[in-house]
């Protein structure tokens, strides 16, 4: 009886190591995060949602949509969605795809603006232009899978638009999850 009883507490235990194992393998592997930006959404109100798809531990990529809900605040962007590519330069492996970034993007982005008296709208003017530019930025994982990420980065804009900004700025604090 004691030998039995025995055998049946080693075979649960190593049931129980091999799901705390699966776990850990799982939490390794997540590829995709989902981000909301924080001082634009509780500034504006503008959301702008970001997908970010974890190709290796160096490189991601993904998009960011961003809209306006008050466009008649002063903030020259109403609708703008952006491609771009991230390369981390981490110093530990552990998790993979945070810490230190610099990313490229492209931009199409669209609203109102004027270049002289910016703040006065009846000199703004619709505008839709492209731009690409460059950010730098730092993203923080806990083992939960939550993500912050600080952002800033800036972009030309392309073409010869008279109406839209000739730079546009890129940024914000960034809170998600990893899955």
């Amino acid at each position: 009886m004691k030998k039995t009883f025995l055998f049946y507490i080693l075979i649960l235990n190593c049931f129980c190591y091999g799901q705390d194992t699966a776990n850990k393998k799982s939490l390794l592997n997540r590829k995709n995060e989902v981000k909301i930006g924080g001082i634009k959404l509780l500034a504006g109100p503008i959301f702008e949602g970001t997908y970010e798809y974890i190709y290796s531990k160096d490189f991601t990529f993904g998009g960011s949509a961003l809209l306006n809900l008050n466009t008649g605040n002063d903030y020259s962007e109403d609708f703008s969605l952006t491609p771009f590519a991230r390369f981390y330069f981490q110093e530990s492996k552990e998790y993979g795809a945070y810490g230190f970034f610099v990313e490229g993007f492209a931009k199409y982005f669209s609203g109102k603006y004027g270049a002289i008296y910016i703040y006065e709208e009846e000199n703004k003017k619709k505008f839709s232009a492209a731009a690409l530019g460059l950010s730098l930025g730092k993203k923080w994982v806990n083992n939960s899978g939550f993500v912050f990420e600080i952002l800033v980065g800036l972009g030309r804009t392309l073409g010869s638009s008279n109406n839209a900004p000739d730079a546009v700025f890129r940024g914000d604090l960034n809170i998600g999850y990893r899955f």
